[in-house]
């Protein structure tokens, strides 16, 4: 239920359970799977321009009924309806050491029309992250200490001036959503625009199955310094798959170990525990997703038979093992940085404890699944969204 508000108080709300649980989940495996290095220090994002650059564009499909339930509320609870457009939809998560101190959402000229704030929390503190509580300035609810699926909205202005604590562990996970009056900023026309583009021949997109492909790689560089990426940094990407007992085996030749870019962008095998799985992933995006795909659904997943059916296990050899750690530290320069920045040391993880290769391996043809099943629903949506120039939750006539 929301919580009320006396007249003096500045405009904001705060919804409990306004998501639920299993949709944080999913949105937590698309912002884990495919985000860069933020907006600001310790910050890192999704959006989903980047969703369509990253040839994930059927990723945007989950957050589809999401958006149009804030923009509802916030047009209800502000008096407007029909009057907003989203200006900006945002996956973020804010690791040790992120924070921001006292501003409101429109401090800078480029943000004047921005009207109004929603930030849907995607997990929830102390038990995912500790610090990176969000603190109102003045007025009621100066402090929201949030759980996964919790909403706040407020207006983007000097009423709400607000500030966001250093958070000491762990990730803090959000759904962020910018509002408009202005129709010139709204973010559905110029995506629509950019599918367009990519999907002008449906028939020929329908057989497309479509792997991720990497950003450009300064776009998954993490350091300390910002200034020292490449002497001291660390691949987000990789510092994910690590962090969760992953390495990764390239047959590609050793001069490919001088090239962090190529290494992102060609197929690569995952290691675990000395063990090597023979199935090929096309590059590091696939095989995180499949990976953070394991780590959402891994609970849900049909027993696996007695074989695999993506691949043989077998030990690393020596040589392998060398590969391995060179790979390992071009993308990991600092290794302590990594699990500083996903880990969590307030929580011990047991998600992965029972890990065994046959049911990672029923999830590689589950994400295969789920990938192909949301890129039709894509398809058939297209042509909806390219009439109406808005994004929205298409109904389908069935036979």
């Amino acid at each position: 239920m929301p919580e009320p508000r006396n007249s003096n108080s500045p405009p904001r709300l705060f919804v409990q359970n306004f998501l639920r649980l299993d949709q944080c989940k999913e949105l937590e495996f698309i912002l884990k799977s495919s985000s860069t290095v933020g907006y600001r220090p310790h910050v890192f994002s999704t959006t989903l321009s980047h969703l369509i650059a990253t040839n994930c564009p059927q990723l945007i499909l989950p957050l589809v009924p999401i958006r149009e339930m804030l923009k509802e509320k916030v047009e209800e609870f502000f008096g407007c309806d029909f009057e907003l457009c989203i200006e900006f939809t945002g996956l973020i998560s804010w690791a040790k050491g992120a924070s921001i101190g006292w501003h409101s959402d429109d401090n800078r000229e480029y943000l004047k029309h921005r009207d109004f704030t929603a930030v849907c929390y995607l997990n929830s503190h102390g038990e995912s992250f500790r610090g990176g509580l969000f603190h109102f300035k003045d007025g009621e609810l100066q402090t929201v200490v949030p759980s996964a699926g919790d909403l706040l909205i407020y207006t983007a202005d000097s009423n709400n001036i607000h500030s966001v604590e250093e958070v000491t562990d762990g990730e803090r996970l959000t759904l962020t959503l910018w509002f408009s009056r202005n129709s010139t900023h709204d973010e559905d026309m110029k995506l629509i625009s950019r599918l367009s583009q990519i999907y002008l021949n449906e028939e020929s997109c329908r057989s497309f199955f479509p792997f991720p492909a990497p950003a450009s790689s300064n776009m998954y560089l993490f350091s300390r310094e910002q200034s020292f990426h490449e002497e001291f940094g660390i691949n987000i990407c990789f510092a994910r798959l690590l962090v969760l007992g992953f390495s990764i085996y390239s047959s590609s030749d050793e001069n490919l170990l001088e090239e962090r870019c190529d290494i992102l962008l060609k197929p690569l095998k995952l290691t675990r525990s000395d063990k090597l799985l023979s199935y090929e992933f096309s590059n590091i995006l696939h095989a995180l997703q499949v990976v953070q795909y394991y780590l959402w659904k891994s609970g849900d997943l049909p027993r696996p038979e007695s074989t695999l059916s993506w691949g043989k296990v077998t030990e690393l050899s020596h040589p392998q093992k060398e590969k391995v750690d060179k790979l390992k530290l071009a993308l990991i320069k600092d290794h302590k940085l990594a699990w500083e920045t996903f880990g969590f040391r307030c929580h011990e993880s047991t998600e992965l404890q029972d890990f065994n290769w046959a049911c990672f391996s029923v999830a590689i043809t589950a994400w295969e699944d789920y990938t192909s099943e949301k890129h039709k629903d894509l398809i058939r949506s297209l042509p909806h969204w390219i009439n109406y120039q808005s994004i929205f939750c298409a109904s389908f006539d069935t036979v």
